[in-house]
């Protein structure tokens, strides 16, 4: 495959060369091979990008609704034409293997533009309230900056809603993932979304994310990313008195009560952790089950783990692809290696290389493992599971809520104990007996993870600004 626009930015509605010289070489991580070769934004691209959305806010914001509906409707139909096309750059540039690419990574970021459509069709802007009226109005001109986990996901619940409130926008995604939002800025021209509405600058945190979080015209900051960059936005962001949202870090834990099914939640657990090769905030990475069943968990996670297929992403019979880059696997690696020095018992992996060529990281298992080692406090953001045992539900619920994070939780167990459990649980989500949640239920976490949420109606109302009109 070829990006015709790695060497562009996209501004003021069109494909534009950047200002300064710098570049990043993405690479394939399953081969190691570069990828493609981009510009990498400075100050003044970001400025450029910023002064076309303040220009565009004045008449997109006052769009119809009827406006807005069908230009998501003309994106959603160009997504779904460009479908393969986006499933195999993900698989190129984050290693996702080709299946979990179309069925989940692409899938979703659709589902998410089909459900935004869906509020704006029948969303109530204005309500009448005692001797006013409330209207709820785009929030104005904001920046989005998105990781590399899930480069179709992130983008569209960005985008989408701040598209479908009005709003204008500048997207900063990952430099490690750049090229699937470089084609939704292709579809996002085709589509005709008006000059302006829509501009995306490729470039570093530092640099880039920097100028944006600060930028005075800036009205609304949304980031996805580690809990280290959230705070660097809010205190760029804090001079100018913008709302920022974030979707950060988590080490999710997974309780498994002593009525559990474990022949089915212990394997279950190993998917959980291991989804998208762990490279998922909410991953539930901290297995927390009984002590009196440790050994049998022990047995069936390790046979579960020892399961997946590691090698060529773009191949269907691969379940488990490489880490992102080789910054991410020396950190994995440095993890797992704390792992084995604070004493926790590999039950399967460990330190090492899986294969010769790529970044591919062995299923591992740690158990043994005390609720204050590193490998159960740090988000280590790959194939890692560690396993805690507990005596008592009440010790359980203190693990699991023994983190710094509180994006997603997992409970197994009776109906009404699982239940009560979850409601304990310190964290924005909590899923029962594995069941996953609908896309349109909020996402978005407590504590170090973040504030704001994601996904459905409360998303989309994270880009409205509340207006109180008196009537005489």
């Amino acid at each position: 495959m070829t990006y015709p626009h790695a060497h562009h930015f996209y501004i003021n509605g069109q494909f534009v060369p950047p200002h300064g010289t710098a570049t990043h070489t993405v690479i394939n991580p399953a081969s190691e091979a570069p990828l493609a070769t981009i510009a990498m934004g400075n100050e003044a691209d970001a400025n450029a990008a910023v002064a076309a959305a303040v220009a565009a806010f004045p008449s997109y914001s006052t769009t119809s609704r009827e406006y807005r509906l069908s230009l998501l409707d003309k994106i959603i139909a160009l997504y779904q034409a460009r479908f393969e096309e986006i499933a195999q750059t993900i698989t190129a540039e984050m290693g996702s293997p080709i299946d979990f690419s179309r069925k989940s990574q692409t899938q979703v970021g659709l589902t998410h533009l089909q459900i935004v459509r869906d509020i704006l069709a029948s969303y109530t802007f204005e309500t009448p309230m005692a001797n006013g009226l409330v209207v709820r109005e785009p929030v104005g001109v904001c920046a989005l900056i998105t990781p590399w986990n899930w480069p179709a996901n992130q983008v569209m619940l960005k985008v989408g809603p701040a598209l479908a409130a009005g709003c204008t926008m500048v997207l900063k995604p990952s430099e490690y993932s750049p090229l699937t939002a470089l084609l939704f800025a292709e579809i996002f021209h085709e589509a005709g979304v008006p000059a302006g509405v829509f501009n995306l600058v490729n470039g570093t945190g530092p640099v880039v994310g920097a100028t944006l979080s600060s930028h005075p015209h800036i009205d609304m900051v949304s980031i996805t990313g580690s809990t280290r960059a959230g705070i660097d936005v809010a205190k760029q962001a804090a001079p100018t008195i913008k709302r920022v949202t974030q979707e950060l870090g988590g080490k999710s834990a997974n309780i498994l009560l002593d009525d559990a099914d474990f022949a089915t939640a212990a394997p279950g657990a190993v998917h959980l952790c291991f989804v998208n090769c762990g490279q998922s905030c909410s991953a539930a990475t901290r297995l927390i089950v009984p002590r009196s069943r440790l050994a049998e968990v022990n047995a069936l996670t390790k046979a579960e783990a020892e399961k997946f297929t590691l090698g060529n992403p773009t191949l269907e019979a691969t379940t488990l692809g490489p880490v992102v880059s080789k910054v991410q696997f020396d950190r994995i690696q440095t993890l797992i290696e704390k792992g084995v020095s604070e004493g926790a018992t590999v039950l399967t992996g460990g330190p090492g290389q899986a294969l010769p060529t790529g970044y591919f990281v062995k299923p591992t298992i740690f158990t043994d493992v005390t609720e204050n080692m590193a490998v159960a406090q740090e988000e280590i953001f790959g194939p890692v599971l560690v396993i805690i045992p507990y005596d008592t539900e009440e010790e359980a619920v203190r693990i699991a809520n023994n983190s710094r994070y509180g994006l997603s939780g997992y409970v197994s167990g009776s109906l009404p104990r699982a239940n009560a459990v979850a409601r304990q649980l310190r964290t924005g989500t909590v899923n029962i007996g594995g069941t996953k949640p609908h896309p349109s239920l909020p996402f978005g976490g407590y504590k170090h993870s973040g504030n704001g949420r994601e996904k459905g109606l409360f998303g989309f109302e994270e880009y409205l600004e509340v207006k109180t009109i008196t009537l005489p």
